[in-house]
């Protein structure tokens, strides 16, 4: 407390997610600190279902206080000047019990069920657009891979700030597309990487705001470019050893293979949850860097899973990076089932395809059925369809998660639908 009293903390911010991921998030002055340790803070419940708000319930937020952290800002009035402090934690309904519809907790959880077998780790690529405004996606820059372009200040001051939070960030550059940025956090236990994820994305809008400009983490939203990606590095350690590293082989271990076999075998079930709106599938589409076919390799960046080479020296280093997910997705949700999928992968003792190390979609449709490639869901109705019917899928998580996520993807996908769209005005309007 005292430190907050010297930092001019005024105020600390709980924040959680719905069950699509959106940040939720409310204050309560800096007095009301151990009550809110001790007793938690209850609030209306209806907002954490999403859109499909069919019933209101009382819930109870209860800070995690290992994740406080003190925003890097001052915030100013018109007579005051104060500082907040940031906070993640759990759901739990009046009883007691945990909210079955609190992502965060089912990755905790999923990461605990496994523990024995090791403990995961995660490292994420993030990638945004900055635009002009929020009203529409309008360049700010001429830039390309490693092509500075403009805006590059946003890059620098938001990994300053995570930094002072205890994020560590280990790159930065403007990637391919104009006014396309990454931001890549440094590998920490996967809890705590959905965490950052969050907070990268509540900090880099932040200060994007202060410079006038609006950053977007929208997977797709200018056609014909690169869209943007969430690549997620993943590892499994236990006493210090990483087991996706084989000493002997020295390489990729048979439980990593194993890992990657699942993911592969599991993908169409779990894709929903990874690209969860409609707009992430315009992204998973042949000829920007973005994978639509579920396959893995060394050198392919157009693959599902890619395995970064082993480089001597560097064994802990070894791990897989799965580069369908975007960062418009809800990272608890899509970790646990990432996890799911790949732990599934290794109690089956599955073994991998052949790895592709060309892009598949330069291949013939007679070359894809000798290697027996599946190709990802080319939309959300069609990735629904799996998810909803997997074994996998319904096992790992709680039913009010199952239900209440496919329940809003179903009202998304009808509202879409329903609506008429620029490119319906543009082809059919002066015709029809």
């Amino acid at each position: 407390m005292e430190e907050f009293r010297n930092k001019n903390v005024k105020f600390i911010r709980p924040v959680f997610v719905d069950i699509l991921g959106r940040i939720l998030d409310f204050t309560i002055p800096i007095e009301d600190f151990e009550d809110l340790i001790k007793n938690g803070k209850g609030f209306d419940g209806s907002s954490v279902e999403g859109f499909a708000r069919t019933e209101e319930s009382d819930l109870r937020f209860i800070p995690d206080i290992d994740t406080l952290a003190i925003l890097p800002w001052e915030y100013k009035g018109i007579e005051n000047t104060w500082r907040e402090a940031i906070v993640f934690g759990r759901i739990i309904e009046p009883s007691g019990k945990e909210f079955k519809g609190d992502t965060r907790v089912l990755l905790k959880n999923m990461i605990e069920k496994y523990r024995d077998i090791g403990t995961l780790k995660c490292g994420a690529e993030i990638e945004f657009f900055i635009f002009k405004n929020d009203k529409s996606p309008v360049h700010t820059d001429e830039g390309g891979y490693f092509r500075s372009g403009l805006y590059g200040e946003i890059r620098k001051e938001a990994q300053l700030a995570l930094n002072g939070m205890g994020v560590k960030t280990e790159f930065d550059h403007h990637e391919v597309a104009q006014s396309q940025h990454e931001i890549d956090l440094t590998y920490t236990d996967a809890l705590r990487m959905a965490d950052e994820i969050i907070l990268t994305k509540y900090v880099v809008k932040r200060i994007a705001r202060k410079y006038g400009v609006y950053a977007s983490f929208m997977p797709k939203p200018i056609a014909g470019i690169n869209g943007n990606g969430m690549h997620l590095h993943l590892s499994l350690w236990k006493n210090g050893k990483n087991l996706f590293f084989d000493d002997e082989k020295r390489g990729l271990s048979d439980m990593a293979k194993s890992y990657i076999a699942g993911l592969i075998k599991y993908g169409k079930d779990i894709q929903a949850g990874l690209n969860q709106w409609i707009n992430s599938y315009k992204r998973l589409y042949p000829g920007y860097e973005a994978p639509t076919y579920l396959v893995w390799g060394t050198k392919n960046r157009s693959a599902y899973i890619r395995v970064p080479e082993y480089q001597k020296g560097k064994e802990c280093a070894t791990r897989i990076e799965i580069r369908s997910p975007d960062p418009a997705c809800n990272p608890y949700l899509a970790i646990s089932l990432i996890h799911a999928a790949g732990m599934q992968g290794i109690e089956e003792g599955l073994e991998p395809p052949e790895p592709v190390e060309v892009d598949v979609f330069r291949l013939s449709e007679q070359e894809r059925k000798k290697l027996d490639i599946e190709e990802l869901s080319p939309s959300l109705e069609k990735a629904l369809e799996f998810f909803e019917k997997s074994k996998l899928v319904k096992r790992v998580l709680p039913r009010h998660i199952y239900e209440k996520f496919i329940e809003n993807k179903r009202i998304e996908c009808m509202d879409f639908n329903r609506a008429v769209t620029d490119y319906e005005i543009r082809n059919y309007f002066g015709i029809l």
